[in-house]
């Protein structure tokens, strides 16, 4: 081989060498190594659309499986079930500030990280990638920061929310803001029915993220600039079962929002004592409001035995249409009074 030919192959050979990492860089630049965080069902509905997609997902992170139902057999999260389904990897650890658990987190040298209800991360995790960590949050950031955006905005009587993406910093839910999407609460809308349709429009606001991240089209929008001072910040703390006790002295349109902002999880709940004290726990998943004119003592209840089942409230009643008495599955109120009308023959809630 004379050294003309050979200077010719080694030319093209570095030419090929230098297309190879150009197309390389561009492959990583447009399909970055996601990490997905997230345990629920409303995760889920993300982690499909992106891996539909065809991003690279090479691992997801969910909570430990935990025992579940009234067997408390124990039960791998929506999040996880979803993963293994596709063949992705799973880390499922107690602490994220566990050695090991970063330690295996950094060997997937991820260029983004996508979280979706999940727990508060160290700056440790968050701060990993090389494009950020993004959040998708269930309302209209800086409104309704906290783990329960959705129950507590239908329990507020707002009239519009929405989903928030927003990159990760140290407090919770206030990092710059990149796209925001709103959504109308139906008047008669649950928790339940709000979760569903949110899951889905985020799913949808997931993906347009990455893509403007990837563009480079999306610098984000710090929180404070959409805080003015007049304006009212609103929080949504995780809620407890001592928050969902019905208060029956109030009007009926607040009684009604704080029910169906409970719907069907974790459940909003009276208590009824018959004459003997026998106190029994109802939870009400489907009622209708009243207003008249005249209304009987907040908290007490009436039915014809048959058909219908009210509660007393501040002006007016609560029509109950569908409840749950503790152990027992959830019925319709015909349903409900055929095995338990002896229940309302003299009682009040309390």
């Amino acid at each position: 081989m004379n050294a003309i030919n050979l200077k010719s192959e080694i030319k093209i050979v570095n030419q090929l060498v230098s297309l190879s990492l150009n197309f390389q860089a561009f492959f990583m630049l447009s399909y970055p190594k996601i990490i997905f965080f997230g345990t629920p069902d409303f995760a889920v509905a993300s982690l499909r659309k992106l891996i539909e997609a065809d991003y690279p997902v090479v691992c997801v992170v969910t909570a430990p499986d935990r025992p579940a139902g009234r067997g408390l057999k124990v039960k791998a999260s929506p999040v996880k079930e979803c993963a293994v389904d596709y063949g992705i990897p799973v880390l499922q650890p107690v602490k994220l500030k566990d050695s090991l658990f970063l330690e295996q987190l950094a060997e997937f040298k991820p260029d983004l990280q996508i979280v979706i209800a999940f727990r508060m991360m160290p700056r440790e995790v968050w701060s990993l990638p090389r494009l950020g960590t993004f959040n998708l949050h269930a309302s209209l950031l800086p409104q309704y920061r906290g783990a329960a955006p959705i129950q507590r905005a239908i329990i507020n009587g707002e009239r519009e929310t929405g989903v928030t993406t927003f990159l990760l910093n140290e407090e919770i839910d206030q990092g710059r803001i990149l796209l925001i999407e709103k959504v109308r609460i139906g008047d008669q809308e649950t928790a339940g029915e709000l979760h569903d349709r949110l899951m889905e429009k985020g799913s949808f606001l997931v993906l347009r993220t990455l893509e403007g991240i990837l563009s480079e089209d999306l610098i984000g929008l710090n929180q404070d600039s959409l805080i003015s001072s007049p304006v009212l910040l609103k929080t949504a703390p995780k809620i407890r079962k001592e928050d969902c006790r019905i208060n029956w002295d109030q009007k009926a349109g607040v009684v009604f929002n704080f029910i169906r902002g409970l719907t069907p999880n974790p459940g909003a709940f009276t208590e009824v004592t018959m004459t003997g004290g026998v106190v029994h726990s109802l939870k009400i998943f489907r009622a209708r409001p009243v207003q008249v004119d005249n209304p009987i003592l907040p908290g007490k209840f009436l039915t014809d035995g048959k058909s219908w089942l009210k509660v007393g409230v501040r002006d007016g009643f609560i029509f109950i249409d569908e409840l749950q008495i503790a152990g027992r599955k959830t019925m319709n109120t015909m349903e409900f009074l055929r095995g338990y009308r002896n229940l309302f023959a003299e009682t009040h809630g309390i």
